[in-house]
């Protein structure tokens, strides 16, 4: 009987991520006729931070992971190189942070916003480290300038958006019984 419940889980689990990566993959669509709006309001983000907070570390950071990769293969945005590969890191770690900081802090008020701007800093981190090793490997520069101008100043209208809409479908999805990452 245990064993039929965890494989129950794991399939709810693995349902829940592909839903996550499919939102991510139409997502960008709603702002794809722009690309600076797409780009500010980074809308691929989402999925992979709630995945974290619904599903659990390993299915969030392997949403953020293939979400940005799959995207660039099948829709040809974001380019591979360097711009999909370093945000398939920075989703990656979104993912996983949110669902090891969400299962390891107690349930409180308010818990989705250090859980988020936990996430959201290493993620930043993460991109900024592959975009310096491939400018490295590719002989061009990675300025502390260019990280902080594209990585924060450029996404400040999507840190806003993930921490004013990301909490309250956290704290819904939790009441309708729909996370799977306290079990």
């Amino acid at each position: 009987m245990r064993k039929t419940k965890m494989t129950s889980l794991q399939i709810r689990r693995m349902t829940y991520a592909a839903l996550y990566l499919a939102i991510a993959m139409v997502l960008p669509f709603v702002t794809g006729q722009i690309p600076q709006i797409g780009q500010a309001l980074c809308p691929m983000h989402i999925p992979a931070l709630l995945c974290g907070f619904m599903c659990g570390w390993p299915w969030g950071a392997a949403v953020g992971f293939i979400a940005p990769l799959l995207r660039s293969v099948v829709f040809g945005m974001p380019p591979m190189l360097p711009t999909g590969v370093a945000m398939a890191f920075e989703l990656a770690v979104y993912g996983g942070m949110t669902g090891f900081l969400r299962r390891k802090l107690p349930p409180k008020a308010g818990f989705a916003y250090p859980v988020l701007v936990i996430a959201m800093i290493a993620g930043r981190i993460a991109s900024g480290a592959v975009h310096v090793a491939l400018a490295g490997l590719s002989g061009s520069e990675y300025t502390w300038k260019i990280f902080f101008a594209g990585l924060v100043i450029d996404t400040i209208p999507g840190m806003i958006l993930q921490l004013t809409l990301i909490p309250v479908l956290v704290i819904a999805m939790e009441r309708a019984g729909l996370s799977l990452n306290r079990n």
